[in-house]
């Protein structure tokens, strides 16, 4: 698009939605009647879907018109057709479609109790503080700003406050999360960024890179088996990129930025088998330990908040794919 300052634009359109913006809908069909969504488009290739009734999770994302999120087949189904205590504490699989799942607040694995695997926030609504676009900004943004509580009388009373921005014109997203212990006593709290990739942002040959070192792949695709456990590695504070080489055009590289004081591990678990065709990237505030449970996690005291950054980048590359691709090489 143009130059994204308002003063350029607006003597060429009658409106500056047109190029850039962000519209709230209400999706009407099947499982995904009634979820509030609010739409977003950069102007710079990069589109996506704010979920209002899953804490402000992200939906689809496109770059460029490229799918990158990872959708299951109930698409982007109502919050109140399952909850995390379901199915033995499994429920929010049921629920787990779009690039972003929030897991937490006050756990993000299973403990020796029968406890949901990744929380409680992700069936929890935002209630929706504002949202729009700010064009006579330095740098012109379209900003979206959520609360959402997690809360049972007698145990936790948190509370999520989460700020959305994407920059006119770009292809980057930040998502700023404050999370604060709203109740009267201490308070264990974990948070894990459950990020889901899928086909064609994902394919043959797919690595997962930090620091110009391979952690994962190159893939092929797909795969006979689930990779079963995840693995969880120390954050060092260097970038995570997932790069795809192009077969027919070009590739792509998506970019996770973290500030690795607050989110100092990340966790990698994949099920590239036919017809699923998923990669997780997972920041996250606990180590994970042998079986599938945390390390002891932090707390946060009364009225004490704690604060998170992440930042998405994505880039077409002119990266090929080599003559063949591999299984997972961990």
């Amino acid at each position: 698009m143009p130059s994204p300052r308002a003063a350029a634009l607006r003597p060429l359109v009658g409106d500056l939605r047109q190029f850039a913006g962000v519209r709230r809908l209400v999706l009407d069909d099947g499982p995904e009647r009634g979820v509030p969504v609010l739409a977003l488009s950069s102007g710079g290739g990069l589109d996506l879907w704010l979920l209002a009734g899953r804490c402000l999770d992200i939906g689809p994302l496109w770059f460029r018109g490229r799918p990158v999120a990872w959708q299951a087949p109930p698409g982007y189904a109502h919050p109140a057709l399952s909850a995390p205590d379901r199915d033995v504490g499994h429920g929010l699989q049921r629920l787990l479609s779009g690039f972003l799942t929030t897991c937490g607040l006050d756990r993000i694995r299973r403990g020796d109790a029968i406890e949901p695997l990744h929380g409680r926030l992700g069936c929890a609504p935002a209630r929706v503080l504002a949202a729009g676009e700010h064009w006579d900004r330095d740098e012109p943004v379209i900003e979206v700003v959520a609360e959402t509580v997690q809360y049972r009388l007698g145990g936790e009373s948190l509370l999520l406050r989460r700020r959305v921005h994407v920059p006119i014109g770009g292809s980057t997203l930040r998502l700023e999360d404050r999370v604060t212990n709203e109740g009267p006593q201490s308070q264990a709290h974990e948070l894990l960024y459950h990020f889901n990739l899928g086909h064609p942002a994902i394919g043959p040959g797919t690595r997962v890179v930090r620091d110009g070192r391979t952690l994962a792949g190159p893939f092929a695709m797909p795969l006979a088996q689930a990779c079963g456990e995840a693995s969880c590695l120390p954050a060092d504070g260097a970038a995570v990129a997932v790069r795809t080489p192009g077969p027919d055009g070009p590739g792509l590289a998506i970019t996770f930025t973290c500030d690795a004081s607050a989110l100092p591990w990340l966790q990698l678990w994949h099920d590239l088998r036919p017809r699923r065709g998923l990669l997780c990237i997972e920041p996250c505030t606990s180590e994970r330990l042998a079986g599938g449970r945390s390390a002891c996690p932090p707390h946060l005291e009364p009225g004490e908040s704690r604060c998170y950054r992440v930042e998405i980048g994505l880039a077409e590359t002119d990266e090929r794919p080599a003559t063949t691709a591999q299984g997972d090489d961990r």
